[in-house]
């Protein structure tokens, strides 16, 4: 069980070294924005296409990919309703806050849990195929069209067809699903630049902890409370009732999809709230608190499943 942890001593090593810059400013006041067009433009859609590119098509687009789907879009759309009906957020905080709730962490913290915890580090592909081929451009598309002042849906769809992270997943599944594998003169220089995603992401969200009280952002404490309750119990609950009653998976696949979902928050969702500068409190705070408070559900679900 211990090595389980290891995952989270990974990121959390990151973060620490980042609050550390941010805390010295090594970096200077523009670190913050510098970071996250990188992250953004250049080394995450490198990340996903080289993820999606070698994963297996069969485990892309295997049971465990509708089970998750539903899970996801249950939780999603719940906190969407109850943030723009009941709260009356913006269009933007909205949709942050619905991210936060249901899009889980399934590359740097997913895939070294899944291969501690359930043997394999390949359970989390379907996942990844999921959030970033259908969750990301619908996400871009409507934070585009709510923070653009070019606000016609074709200026929207065309922004969203040719963002850089939707375009780095599509090729990525386009690779995997031809079945042809990429020369090593080809994949391997996108392997490097891909590497250097996870740790100036995290590197990023340590630096924006430094001067930041948790839940200190005025009036949108419940929104991160509801999001993390969502995201820790609902979601793994919901995964768990549709695996075993609607679709009667095995427990094995039972086991896998309920860790899938207990996953926390995606490091993403924040970087997306930096990128159109909306909803940063509510990301950065639900990753924190799901980072740390899906530990101990992590283990009670093995423990009960496993």
């Amino acid at each position: 069980m211990c090595e389980s942890l290891t995952g989270f001593v990974v990121v959390g090593v990151a973060i620490v070294v980042g609050w550390i810059i941010g805390r010295i400013d090594l970096l200077g006041e523009h670190a913050r924005p510098v970071l996250a067009r990188l992250t953004f433009f250049v080394l995450s859609p490198f990340l996903l296409f080289v993820v999606l590119a070698q994963a297996d098509v069969r485990t892309l687009f295997s049971a465990l990919l509708p089970v998750s789907l539903i899970a996801a879009v249950a939780v999603i759309a719940l906190h969407a309703v109850i943030a723009r009906v009941i709260w009356r957020r913006s269009v933007g905080e909205t949709v942050i806050g619905a991210l936060s709730a249901g899009q889980v962490n399934s590359n740097n913290i997913g895939l070294p849990l899944s291969l501690y915890l359930l043997g394999s580090a390949a359970f989390p592909a379907p996942v990844i195929l999921m959030q970033l081929l259908l969750f990301t451009p619908v996400t871009l598309a409507i934070l585009d069209a709510a923070t653009s002042a070019r606000s016609s849906w074709r200026c929207t769809l065309v922004r969203a067809i040719t963002n850089p992270l939707v375009l780095g997943s599509a090729l990525g599944a386009s690779v995997s699903v031809s079945g042809v594998p990429l020369p090593p003169v080809l994949l391997e220089p996108a392997v490097l630049i891909a590497n250097a995603c996870v740790p100036v992401l995290l590197i990023s969200y340590g630096i924006s902890l430094h001067g930041q009280r948790v839940l200190g952002a005025p009036g949108r404490r419940r929104d991160v409370i509801l999001a993390s309750g969502l995201k820790l119990l609902v979601m793994p609950a919901a995964a768990w009732a549709v695996a075993e009653f609607v679709f009667g998976l095995s427990a094995q696949d039972v086991l896998v999809v309920v860790v899938l979902a207990a996953l926390p928050t995606a490091q993403n969702v924040f970087n997306y709230a930096q990128r159109y500068d909306v909803g940063e409190p509510i990301a950065r705070d639900t990753v924190f608190l799901t980072t740390i408070g899906c530990i101990p559900v992590l283990l009670a679900v093995t423990l009960l499943l496993g």
